[in-house]
């Protein structure tokens, strides 16, 4: 598919002499064609960052559909703007399909006083648009059709339920279901799932149930009729296709691109996506201001394990929260001893020897244990990365055994709580 919207493009770009590139409604990059000119003008901040960061800000966004594009069912001619970073006027083409906008075509207009596209040029463009518009309906409705077969799995009892769903979205997907995929999570998500996702065979909303888990119960691929009724916020999965195992990388890309319009709208005041624009800092700030974050799965390959790549993606979804050195993506292999716990821990820790320790007015040295155990017991690892003198260190340490009744020089005991000090962190 990415190839039949390149070959468009392309078309469009020969048609008017012109560099093109393609973004769906949410202006998200799909397409660009070859640029080759020495005009600095031509790649303004605006497009420049379109391309390199295939997404855009809300504020480009909202200042370009200011000019109607929503609506035109023809050209739209929109002037520069340098205080915009619009440094050249565009022509936009509406992509649209049945009366719905599915996207835009977007081009470098004349210098004022040259003459621009002939009219002749412009219509035999805008029919291509028509035929882009026709591809990207069909593999929005491709992903909405999928979605219920796709929720089954993920939300299944374990055993021959769980079978026949695996089975129907194997029928459903034909022979694209037998290659590499990943499962994605990102939570927490609101609204309805996107449109399209590049590179996604497959997307969703799981309802977030019972425990905090996304579709389970007591905790990840536990039996969705066995968990609570849905509370919280719900979360998106995204079933990815792959080319290999060892590249995640456009997984990653896509992920990371959800993320900015998942934490604008959980945000305060925020707002959806954008042409052009934003930068990846920017946006990984936001998603984790409102603590949006995304766990990705192992590479599987065939749908029998895509189960078990969901419950790692939710693990990885949930340790990105309560650990920000992972970041707001977090990847199941990467999350070190959280991909046990997160199995484990679907409610709040309420273990007797933890429980005084674990109250907002022993935060402190909670604090305290958990670096000190973090550092292996060393006593003067964990004052400098406390910051505290090591008598202070062992005065504080005292207190964790006289309020938990455990001996820190014991293995069993310092296991027990360290496990507890991490795992409250993902209730």
């Amino acid at each position: 598919m990415k190839g039949d919207y390149q070959d468009l493009v392309d078309e469009i770009s020969a048609l008017l002499g012109a560099p093109a590139t393609l973004e769906n409604r949410d202006f998200r990059l799909i397409a660009f064609g070859a640029h080759d000119s020495d005009d600095d003008l031509a790649m303004d901040p605006v497009r420049t960052r379109s391309i390199l960061t295939r997404q855009s800000t809300a504020a480009v966004r909202s200042w370009f559909e200011g000019f109607g594009i929503a609506r035109a069912t023809g050209p739209v001619r929109i002037p520069a703007a340098p205080d915009a970073g619009v440094f050249r006027g565009r022509i936009c083409l509406p992509v649209r399909y049945r009366g719905i906008v599915q996207g835009y075509v977007w081009l470098l207009d004349q210098e004022p006083g040259k003459p621009g596209p002939e009219p002749a040029a412009l219509d035999a463009a805008m029919e291509v648009a028509q035929r882009i518009g026709v591809l990207l309906a069909e593999e929005a409705k491709a992903g909405a059709d999928l979605s219920r077969e796709f929720l089954a799995v993920l939300t299944a009892a374990r055993g021959w339920q769980q079978d026949m769903a695996v089975a129907a979205l194997r029928v459903a997907l034909g022979p694209g279901g037998d290659g590499l995929h990943a499962a994605v999570c990102v939570a927490p998500w609101p609204g309805e799932a996107p449109a399209s996702v590049p590179g996604a065979a497959a997307v969703c909303v799981v309802p977030r149930r019972g425990g905090g888990e996304p579709g389970g119960g007591a905790g990840p691929g536990a039996a969705a009729g066995a968990g609570a009724e849905p509370s919280g916020e719900p979360a998106l999965a995204v079933l990815l296709r792959l080319r290999s195992t060892d590249a995640l990388a456009p997984a990653l890309a896509a992920v990371a691109r959800l993320l900015p319009r998942a934490a604008e709208s959980t945000g305060p005041g925020g707002k959806g996506g954008g042409t052009g624009g934003g930068s990846g800092a920017t946006s990984t700030a936001a998603a984790t201001a409102h603590r949006v974050t995304a766990g990705v799965g192992d590479p599987v390959r065939g749908l029998a394990d895509l189960p078990a790549a969901w419950e790692q993606a939710v693990a990885a979804a949930r340790a990105a929260a309560a650990q920000p050195r992972f970041g707001p993506v977090a990847q199941w292999s990467g999350i070190g001893p959280y991909r046990l716990l997160a199995t484990l821990a679907a409610d709040p820790v309420d273990d007797p020897a933890a429980r005084t320790l674990l109250t907002p007015a022993n935060r402190e040295l909670a604090r305290t244990a958990e670096v000190f155990l973090d550092c292996a017991g060393q006593a003067g690892r964990a004052a400098a990365a406390l910051g505290i003198h090591r008598q202070t260190l062992y005065y504080r340490l005292a207190r964790v055994e006289q309020l938990t009744g455990l001996d820190l020089d014991e293995g069993e005991d310092r296991l027990l709580l360290h496990m507890a000090l991490k795992t409250s962190r993902l209730a």
